[in-house]
């Protein structure tokens, strides 16, 4: 075991780009009409797409981009663009200037405490200024459920107890409260989408690239690793059955937070 982060792979993860994108677009077009930021910060920015997509619509802001991993940050940056790309962690993040829009779009998740880690955020924004969240509510969908069930049940047992992954979130007026703190208008949805994916062990794949990462990584024996992995694909192929079309659909529900400080 190691206190080392699980490594992201940008391949991997962008095997269901398209899919995975919507809800980040959904937030985007959520945003107001009416702000003109100056500081903008993407945290946890993946390959970039979204920070690109920020400074597009407003060139003359600073755009700032922040991530934990390396490879997404050496993608991010092959976008080119005027771009503060960073490689860093969220959970320390301190802006040198109070920031006038914060999204973290698909990135909160992995983090502990969201009281105190919202309340951070929107100390961190000037007076107008926006936060945009979007997290999946992946703890109580079935193939997270089964993710942990199949850990905690084999020879790999061991080695996975302990290991954390994507904890749940707050309830949606956990988080209102939160932000109506400080905050003037406070707008929360939550929308479930039915993926439908495409290739065999499509829900496998779909999980090695976000929440199989700490489990992976613990699993330094190649040999009990792919065990692990044989017995989860075949509990999810029965949860989770490919249509004679050769779909396979995947019902994700996702969290939005959008408020602007007062």
């Amino acid at each position: 075991m190691t206190d080392t982060p699980p490594a992201w792979d940008p391949r991997q993860y962008s095997r269901f780009e398209r899919e995975r994108d919507r809800a980040g677009h959904e937030l985007l077009a959520r945003l107001p009409d009416d702000l003109t930021p100056d500081e903008v910060w993407d945290l946890g920015c993946g390959t970039g797409q979204h920070a690109a997509w920020l400074k597009r619509r407003w060139p003359e802001a600073r755009v700032h981009a922040v991530d934990s991993s390396a490879d997404m940050i050496e993608r991010a940056r092959s976008r080119g663009g005027d771009i503060d790309w960073r490689l860093g962690d969220i959970a320390a993040w301190a802006p040198e200037r109070p920031a006038d829009l914060i999204l973290a779009n698909a990135s909160l998740h992995w983090l502990p405490d969201h009281e105190a880690l919202l309340r951070r955020l929107v100390d961190a924004l000037a007076p107008g200024g926006v936060i945009a969240v979007q997290m999946p509510m992946a703890h109580e969908t079935r193939h997270h459920s089964v993710m942990r069930e199949v850990a905690a049940d084999g020879s790999w047992a061991a080695a996975l107890a302990g290991v954390g992954t994507v904890m749940p979130l707050l309830e949606p007026d956990a988080y209102y409260a939160v932000l109506a703190e400080d905050c003037g208008e406070v707008d929360i949805w939550a929308t479930t989408y039915l993926q439908a994916l495409t290739g065999p062990d499509a829900v496998l794949e779909w999980m090695k690239g976000t929440a199989l990462r700490p489990y992976l990584a613990a699993l330094t024996d190649d040999l009990m690793r792919q065990a692990y992995l044989d017995a989860l694909g075949a509990r999810l192929s029965a949860a989770f059955p490919r249509r004679p079309d050769g779909v396979t659909l995947m019902p994700f529900p996702r969290l939005f937070l959008v408020a602007r400080k007062r």
